[in-house]
């Protein structure tokens, strides 16, 4: 029993399960929920508010140093007896989990401090660091969960991504469902909240998400039990959000909700179990056969194309220069910087609408609940653009031979059309373009990261990702100070420095929907570039992994 219990907690599917909790934990995009306590309690502007903002969605995407601490401590792993890498306990995710683990708690427990008055108020640039400490802590708990997610199951990179970017974008929705049981309407508490619970959660789990390199052919049966749950618990919490928004519940239903949440939290463990046991037996199975296949690997002629023969002699260096391409050699592509232009369009405008939910939804007269709503129903989105893109992508991939950029370029086009919407200022239109806009910034950051992992390969592609990450920042300060910021201080003519009416934010969505084209227009050149490179190269790759 001790035997089988020590093999379970060290199977990718538990280190699977404890990423996914961990990034349950995290609480992300909630900025809205405590932002007018910190504009009141320190006597923001709203620029000045939006540029404490700015280093927020900073230290939420510049995981330069994330990728590289990845890289030093969990991509020189050993080998085990049974062939399987992994990480030892003296280095490994863990260390990447407990550098984040510090810097949350330490970054959110000084803005709590701050807000109730414990500490002086402190100088624009100490509540800066404070914003960049906490969020930058999201950048350690991603990358090692996603990352070790990606070599644990490297034919389902789009899946895995999804899955634990998806997690992520309903983190916001989950902990405002316990802030909402327990505490609803203190915001200082909800920061006490933040920086308490993802670090609890991370010392607890971070010695199970280890890198075990097995592949077997029914992997993705297992991972899309994963993204059926996530749906699930996204579609729970719609409902809830949707019942507190029409009733006023009671305590005792508010915890019999939160309850039953837990559950539905819980359920990815009883797939890892059940995952694990399946691939027992098929390993145990495949020992005992002689498979043909992996004596004849699969010839060019058979993979979708059209455009002529590809030297094969040619595409083994190609395989091998990819695989090890580090962040130097990758910034020199053209590739790198269309990404990252692609990126700042895409995923900055994003970041500067749910930065700047609670004021739009202010300027347009929503309730302060409704306004919360927004926020929650933001996370929804964000996971279902995430986990949808994801599993999509891998699909049409693998059965169309279709290359993910045409993906990212058809997001990047309907986001848009969300920026449009919002723009119009018809009653009922924050909400359409909210989830146009929610659902297509979270599948930039399933796409970006896998794309990373075909361009780059898989060896740096932690610090890679998190480098092209850093065009999110770039991208919402120029949207949320230079443009929403200025144009709002600009229209704002009430003695709180507050605007109301359409004009106030439709010039700035206008605006971002013309650069949200742009990323459209780049992503299709990114397509063009890549499409041959998908074709002979990408799926040779993966059509190998699973002969």
């Amino acid at each position: 029993m001790e035997e089988r219990l020590s093999l379970m907690s060290s199977s990718k599917w538990i280190a699977t399960v404890a990423g996914i909790w961990i990034q349950c934990s995290v609480g992300a995009y909630t900025f809205s929920i405590y932002s007018s306590a910190l504009k009141s309690s320190q006597g923001y502007d709203q620029s000045t508010l939006d540029t404490v903002a700015v280093f927020k969605d900073i230290g939420s995407n510049a995981g330069v140093l994330a990728g590289m601490l990845y890289s030093a401590v969990a991509v020189g792993n050993n080998r085990n007896s049974n062939g399987n890498n992994y990480c030892n306990w003296g280095g490994g995710p863990w260390a990447v989990h407990l550098a984040g683990a510090i810097q949350n708690f330490v970054g959110y427990f000084m803005m709590w401090a701050c807000v109730v008055g414990l500490v002086r108020r402190p100088p624009v640039v100490v509540m800066c660091l404070f914003m960049l400490l906490s969020s930058h802590s999201m950048t350690f708990f991603t990358t090692a969960n996603m990352v070790s997610g990606v070599q644990n199951f490297p034919h389902s990179g789009g899946t895995i991504v999804g899955i634990m970017k998806g997690f992520l974008g309903i983190s916001g929705a989950i902990v405002i469902q316990v802030y909402d049981t327990f505490w609803e309407g203190k915001p200082s508490i909800f920061l006490l909240m933040l920086a308490l619970l993802p670090t609890f959660v991370t010392l607890v789990l971070m010695f199970f998400v280890r890198i075990h390199k097995s592949n077997t052919a029914n992997d993705q049966k297992h991972l899309n039990g994963f993204t059926i749950v996530a749906l699930i618990i996204a579609g729970y919490l719609m409902i809830l959000i949707i019942l507190e928004n029409i009733f006023s519940l009671p305590l005792w239903a508010r915890i019999f909700n939160f309850v039953l949440l837990l559950l539905l939290l819980a359920s990815p463990l009883g797939i890892a179990i059940k995952a694990q046991k399946d691939t027992k037996k098929f390993l145990e199975t495949l020992s005992l056969e002689n498979d043909p296949s992996m004596e004849n690997p699969l010839a060019y002629d058979e993979l979708p194309g059209g455009e002529g023969q590809v030297d094969a002699d040619l595409d083994d260096k190609i395989l091998s220069d990819e695989e090890g391409m580090n962040l130097l050699q990758s910034m020199c592509t053209i590739n790198f910087w269309l990404l990252f232009v692609a990126m700042v369009c895409g995923m900055g405008s994003g970041v500067a609408v749910v930065n700047n939910l609670s004021q739009i939804g202010q300027s347009l007269d929503y309730t302060t609940m409704e306004t919360k709503n927004l926020v929650s129903l933001w996370s929804i989105w964000n996971f279902l653009g995430r986990i949808g893109a994801g599993y999509l992508s891998d699909y049409l991939l693998h059965t169309r031979g279709w290359a993910r950029p045409l993906l990212m370029a058809i997001t990047l086009a309907t986001m848009g059309v969300g920026h449009l919407v919002v723009a119009s200022g018809l009653p009922g239109t924050l909400y359409v373009g909210s989830i146009l806009v929610g659902i297509c910034y979270g599948s930039q950051w399933s796409l970006m990261p896998t794309i990373s992992s075909e361009l780059f390969g898989v060896r740096h592609v932690g610090t890679i990702f998190n480098t092209i990450g850093i065009a999110s920042p770039v991208g919402s300060y120029i949207f949320s100070v230079r443009v929403i910021g200025y144009i709002y201080d600009e229209e704002a003519k009430g003695e709180d420095d507050s605007c109301y009416g359409t004009h106030c934010f439709r010039l700035s969505f206008m605006i971002m929907a013309s650069v949200a084209f742009l990323g459209f227009l780049v992503a299709l050149t990114l397509l063009f570039r890549t499409k041959r490179f998908y074709q002979f190269v990408v799926l040779k790759r993966i059509k190998l992994s699973l002969s």
